[in-house]
């Protein structure tokens, strides 16, 4: 059996990018938008995108008029937790340690963020406490 489907593929991303970007927007916003960034996508393409991210959950739409809007119905925090999870069941058998350490070690923080991420742990450990 081989490894579980992506959640998104990487054009489902890059539409993904441009609907939290616009908030909300018709598949001629999203292919407005997406122009700007460089891509070169048919409408017909966007629309599929759009409509299976919409069945895959991660987008969601409502008519408005004669056109549907579309919005993302997951934050960019979400959609990175979920694949730092599956990561994690695919490389690591479901343990989340070693992805954590592998990603502290090889990111070359900044004091800042190291400060940032040690007030996160001392809060996580206040809250444990309670």
């Amino acid at each position: 059996m081989g490894p579980p489907p992506k959640l998104v593929s990487d054009t489902e991303l890059q539409i993904l990018k441009v609907l939290w970007q616009l908030g909300e927007g018709t598949v001629r916003d999203v292919l407005r938008e997406a122009e700007v960034q460089g891509r070169d996508w048919a409408y017909t393409t966007a629309q599929t995108l759009l409509n299976r991210l919409q069945d895959k959950g991660f987008v969601a739409s409502e008519k408005r008029g004669r056109a549907f809007l579309f919005r993302a119905a997951v934050s960019r925090d979400d959609l990175l937790g979920r694949s730092l999870k599956q990561l994690a069941e695919r490389v690591c058998d479901g343990a989340s340690l070693p992805l954590l350490l592998n990603l502290v070690h090889g990111a070359g923080f900044s004091s800042k963020e190291r400060e940032a991420f040690r007030e996160l742990l001392d809060r996580l450990d206040r809250e444990e406490l309670n």
